[in-house]
């Protein structure tokens, strides 16, 4: 299986409530966040509630976070991206610079490449206690086969690795 390139195809995870929920603390309420592979909302919708301001955007609403700049501000970029493009999402996001968060499996540490951004700019993780079980095209929770964990950039999160109950 491939994490999702698009929405409703057999290979869409969206992330569920309870991963977001993970992240809030490290927040700044005056942070104006953009998620640039939306999905269902799902992430969007957690952080509203929360009282962020929330902009959405990817392929299926005509923006390319790969090759297109946003007309909008922003503070930080959260997202679960599709895992086959997890090396691109992290380049660009390194790109803007600002804090980042991406929704990653713990292999995300692997690869010579990713390795490489990670020393020169940096990473902190925020790893569950748990797996994080998936929203998927029925609807219904899947229970993840593989590890997460929120791979963050300049959230200045007090240890390196935090490791958080769901």
């Amino acid at each position: 299986m491939m994490p999702p390139k698009q929405n409703n195809s057999p290979d869409d995870f969206q992330t569920p409530e309870v991963a977001v929920r993970l992240l809030i603390p490290f927040l700044k309420k005056e942070w104006i966040i953009w998620e640039p592979a939306i999905g269902k909302g799902n992430i969007v919708n957690v952080l509203k509630k929360g009282g962020f301001e929330v902009r959405g955007t990817d392929i299926l609403t005509g923006f390319d976070f790969l090759k297109q700049i946003p007309d909008f501000e922003f503070d930080c970029i959260i997202t679960n991206p599709p895992y086959s493009l997890k090396d691109e999402f992290l380049e660009r996001a390194y790109w803007y610079d600002k804090p980042f968060a991406m929704l990653l499996p713990i292999t995300a540490l692997e690869g010579q490449k990713r390795q490489e951004l990670y020393k020169k700019h940096g990473i902190q993780l925020i790893i569950p206690n748990k797996r994080i079980n998936f929203e998927t095209p029925s609807g219904k929770g899947s229970g993840s086969w593989f590890a997460s964990a929120w791979f963050t950039y300049k959230f200045d999160l007090p240890k390196d690795i935090m490791f958080e109950v769901m």
